[in-house]
């Protein structure tokens, strides 16, 4: 399939967005996916993921969440210190809020999408932010496909407002979210009785899924793509 990557701006109340959309040559409507990014920054590596996921028949939009600090927004998967501070300055209240919305408007705009049909996935600071989404834009929103997402304290509180089905990745041994934390999360879903699924690999760590990190699981990693894949399929590309 041939996929065509196009540089879009999103505008949003602190100006505006860079994104890129992928989608396939192919002519009618599609489902769409947000792809929402690392800590890192909107990496090469995102950006083959969104490819990836078009391939399997969506439109998908990668927004650069670190837009208000452009041009040196992305790091190297070395610099770590660097990437987490300038994730710790994104505002985790209305301004990411508000960035998540008019992602999720934008590419309802389009008008090869089917715009009740929009999932979210995201990894590391993407993964927390899908959560998010999930808690508040169920209403926007069908399924939700966080991996290795960090969760608030706060959105543990609004999880009951998840409305979609969504399917949570984790590994087993990430420093940054201990099984405990997974075991919280967990417990809440099945108090709330939400619709959920969640996978955690036991020997897999924090960015497990990227190939460009030493924390890289081959084995979590075509797991997991191949649960996502079919996850969206079941929840997004059902007959008209």
């Amino acid at each position: 399939m041939q996929i065509e990557e196009t540089a879009v701006m999103i505008s949003t109340l602190d100006g505006q967005m860079p994104a890129f959309l992928y989608k396939s040559t192919e002519h009618g409507k599609k489902p769409a996916i947000i792809l929402l990014m690392e800590a890192f920054g909107l990496t090469t590596h995102i950006k083959d993921i969104a490819a990836r996921i078009a391939n399997e028949g969506y439109v998908v939009l990668a927004p650069d969440l670190y837009y208000r600090e452009l041009p040196n927004n992305k790091f190297e998967y070395s610099e770590v210190e660097q990437a987490m501070a300038m994730m710790y300055r994104l505002d985790f209240g209305k301004p990411v809020e508000e960035d998540l919305r008019v992602a999720i408007a934008y590419v309802k705009s389009q008008p090869d999408v089917f715009p009740e049909r929009v999932g979210v996935t995201g990894f590391c600071l993407g993964g927390g932010l899908t959560f998010l989404t999930a808690c508040k834009f169920s209403d926007e929103i069908a399924v939700a496909a966080p991996f290795y997402g960090m969760v608030l304290d706060e959105w543990i509180e609004a999880m009951s407002n998840i409305a979609v089905p969504i399917y949570l990745f984790h590994g087993g041994v990430d420093p940054f979210i201990p099984l405990e934390r997974i075991q919280q999360i967990e417990s809440r879903f099945k108090e709330l009785g939400k619709e959920y699924k969640l996978k955690v690999y036991p020997h897999a760590d924090h960015g497990f899924f990227c190939h460009e990190r030493s924390s890289y699981n081959r084995l979590a990693a075509e797991d997991s793509w191949h649960e996502l894949t079919q996850f969206f399929h079941k929840h997004l590309q059902k007959s008209v």
